[in-house]
């Protein structure tokens, strides 16, 4: 094999990303914008009380369909005894967090890369202000979800800090969370 060839078959990693693979995506979907839609789900079961279980398995996207060898992820919601639960999980808006922060890492590591940034590391603070009120119907002027989310990311990089934070508004769940999308809710009773 020549030094031209070994040097082409070396993947570019950056902040732990191949950015190889990540421009091999993006000239793809430039080629076919098909590629680019996915379809996430999951199943929810009622537990009793606080409790319910979600079971992850399989989504589609890049035209087919993905973890359908049986693998699956199982997350658990709970509350606290002060919100009448057990705390033997986080509750949702725990869990919209962790979501939050999560998709902001992953997405502040895997542009920087692409823009080749190098990201040593990247540690955060996340909160959020919810009134009971609202979720209780006590107060229509209340809502019922949170009224104010806080994060504070901390990012060993030598990138301007406004480079980073532009990087994490890229981010899917920042998106829904702070510009909101339309749920299509139905119900059946059996």
């Amino acid at each position: 094999m020549s030094t031209a060839e070994t040097l082409k078959a070396e993947p570019k990693i950056t902040n732990g990303v191949n950015v190889t693979a990540l421009f091999d995506t993006i000239a793809a979907v430039k080629g076919n914008a098909e590629i680019a839609k996915f379809n996430f789900r999951l199943t929810n079961k009622w537990m009793g009380g606080e409790k319910n279980r979600s079971t992850i398995k399989e989504f589609t996207g890049a035209l087919e369909e993905h973890r359908t060898d049986g693998k699956s992820f199982v997350a658990e919601n709970g509350e606290h005894q002060v919100l009448l639960g057990e705390d033997k999980a986080p509750n949702p808006v725990e869990w919209l967090l962790h979501a939050l922060i999560g998709c902001m890492t992953t997405t502040t590591a895997y542009h920087a890369a692409s823009r080749n940034i190098t990201v040593e590391a990247i540690d955060s603070q996340i909160e959020g202000d919810l009134d009971l009120r609202g979720f209780l119907g006590l107060s229509e002027e209340v809502r019922k979800g949170y009224s104010a989310i806080r994060v504070r990311m901390r990012v060993k990089t030598k990138a301007e800090p406004a480079t980073i934070k532009a990087l994490t508004a890229m981010s899917p769940v920042f998106d829904v969370v702070s510009r909101g999308v339309p749920v299509d809710v139905k119900i059946e009773t059996y």
